[in-house]
């Protein structure tokens, strides 16, 4: 699984990283470090936290760079 976070997007609402903090982090106020290659165990973890994302800037791939499964409220970057 692949992910991509718009940074231009994220305004810090920590959603993700209430619900995937395996795989999601903020470093202070506004900065949010995240794994980009999240392992497939934290799959459903991190489809919440895009689907939470108040500003969709979390986007979940398979390792193909389709959409995942279940990706529901991510929007596609780029």
């Amino acid at each position: 699984m692949r992910l991509v976070v718009d940074l231009n997007r994220c305004q810090g609402y920590a959603q993700c990283a209430f619900l995937a903090p395996e795989v999601f982090a903020m470093h202070g106020d506004e900065a949010l470090m995240y794994d980009p290659q999240a392992d497939d165990t934290q799959r459903e973890h991190v489809l919440r936290a895009a689907s939470a994302c108040p500003v969709k800037a979390i986007t979940v791939e398979d390792e193909a760079g389709a959409p995942a499964a279940g990706r529901a409220g991510a929007s596609r970057v780029g």
